[in-house]
């Protein structure tokens, strides 16, 4: 993909937005319009470094600060996709990073809870968010497989890391109805991207692809 410049107008980091979503989105399958649309109105240049800007809308995950990524548009996009979100739903995401994906979700959900074990991340995410003037979203610094109790129950939960088994704090803090999407698998060879449905008090699952994400570290997740 062409790099764009890192000095970009906001017209031309508009445009550069826009191709992203007809060429990486819409065209590997992403139908739901909220989503496109969402994708298509959150600047994503300003969740990475300055060094990054220039791959801004590139189809690949990004570095950030403590050695962890921002992950690529699809990814975010098929999470959010998989989640039904329809506008009313209370949602946890578990895994900040650069707050990217809280911002999205701010546009497809009423109230949005990130969580990030990483202090510095957390410090960056707030201050981002809270600049960028992104209102509902709230912003946790704790271990993110203990979910967010004080917030629950969630409509739905997106786990923006990979997980051997699914933590049952998700499965506590799940309302009936609600969707938890989050990758297991293994460590370090990749997951199966799964969709789990409350139906009648009981868990329904569906496999959704192949993606690779870094692991879940915490108390459920695995251990560091």
């Amino acid at each position: 993909m062409t790099k764009p410049a890192s000095n970009q107008s906001s017209d031309q980091w508009k445009a550069s937005r826009h191709k992203m979503v007809e060429n990486q989105l819409r065209f590997r399958g992403i139908k739901d319009p909220r989503v496109l649309d969402a994708m298509d109105r959150i600047p994503r240049e300003d969740f990475v470094s300055p060094e990054q800007k220039q791959f801004a809308y590139n189809d690949c995950a990004l570095p950030i600060d403590c050695s962890q990524t921002i992950s690529q548009p699809y990814t975010v996009a098929f999470m959010c996709e998989a989640a039904q979100l329809t506008g009313e739903e209370n949602v946890l995401e578990v895994g900040t990073g650069s707050g990217y994906g809280a911002a999205v979700l701010s546009l497809l959900a009423r109230e949005v809870h990130t969580i990030e074990r990483i202090p510095e991340l957390v410090k960056q995410a707030s201050e981002r968010l809270t600049r960028l003037e992104y209102s509902n979203v709230h912003v946790y610094s704790s271990d993110g497989t203990l979910g967010v109790p004080e917030a629950a129950p969630f409509d739905a939960i997106i786990v923006t890391a990979g997980a051997e088994t699914l933590p049952e704090p998700y499965v506590e803090q799940l309302r009936e109805g609600g969707r938890i999407i989050i990758p297991i698998g293994s460590e370090f060879m990749g997951q199966t991207m799964c969709r789990y449905t409350m139906i009648n008090g009981k868990l329904s699952q569906e496999d959704l692809g192949a993606f690779a994400f870094v692991p879940l570290i915490g108390e459920y997740g695995w251990s560091r």
